[in-house]
């Protein structure tokens, strides 16, 4: 379930508050973390649905298309001519940080209603995935509908973010930045993540992953409560931005058709998808 386009601008660093600064280059691109998150999957040979709302303009139509080309299902998209497609607009320094703005258009208009009419395809599903770029009120829904193994992806990270959501998902998977702002906890380093990681699980999370960047991925669930510290191969960052959708997408199609696989090995495949 997820939203669409972005647009990319590259510059030696990003800048600071009230700053202008030169760029050295600029691009449009397909995107959006369910969308990268599919289209990850679909990539590994996963099948694949997205749930979106796009608008039923240039870009709306060009992007089922993309999607189409990557062996993603796109029955369920939905074109709104009432919204323009979704759009995320994100900074890259050649450090590899970014920042990202995201304008939900036609992506903020999917409902409780919208979701209940899909109930064919939640049932079909072994793996559900979301994030907070939708209205929570259809997250829930779809998660409370949901019969098999859903991963919750809280980014854009929300401080007051609803309880319910912690508890109804299968897996709660954020960044150091959204576990910081979500668990009230710095998230600074593995040590920092395991204390949030703690929080979480108090406040209702099944299993909760919080994932490091170059560093990895910390993992524990209710069930063994003990986190686990998963190490990422050593690369030198070009861009981070999608990494975090790789791991998602990795992570569901390993969820997925590798059942007997242990969550610490898929973790682990999910971080080396991440780097690369």
């Amino acid at each position: 379930v997820s939203r669409a386009c972005l647009g990319l601008r590259f510059a030696e660093r990003l800048p600071k508050a009230g700053e202008t600064i030169h760029g050295k280059k600029f691009m449009t691109s397909f995107g959006g973390k369910g969308a990268n998150q599919c289209v990850a999957a679909a990539k590994l040979g996963g099948k694949t649905t997205l749930i979106a709302n796009l608008g039923e303009d240039k870009w709306g139509h060009e992007y089922k298309v993309y999607l189409e080309k990557l062996n993603v299902n796109t029955d369920q998209i939905q074109l709104k001519s009432d919204f323009d497609t979704g759009i995320a607009h994100i900074s890259v320094a050649d450090s590899g940080e970014n920042h990202i703005i995201i304008v939900a258009g036609a992506n903020g208009s999917i409902t409780p209603g919208h979701i209940s009419t899909m109930n064919n395809i939640l049932d079909a599903g072994k793996i559900l995935v979301c994030q907070l770029e939708t209205p929570v009120d259809a997250t829930i829904t779809a998660l409370r509908r949901f019969k098999g193994i859903s991963i919750l992806n809280a980014a854009p990270a929300q401080p007051c973010t609803n309880n319910e959501l912690l508890k109804l998902a299968t897996i709660f998977c954020v960044n150091e930045v959204e576990a910081s702002v979500i668990a009230g906890v710095d998230v600074s380093n593995v040590e920092k993540a395991k204390k949030a990681i703690e929080v979480l699980l108090q406040k209702g999370c099944q299993t909760v992953i919080i994932t490091l960047g170059a560093d990895g991925a910390v993992f524990a669930s209710r069930s063994d409560s003990t986190a686990v510290f998963v190490p990422a191969k050593k690369v030198t960052p070009i861009d981070t931005t999608g990494a975090g959708d790789a791991f998602i997408g990795t992570l569901a199609y390993l969820l997925a058709y590798k059942e007997d696989m242990s969550m610490k090995d898929k973790i682990k495949l999910a971080c080396d998808a991440a780097s690369e």
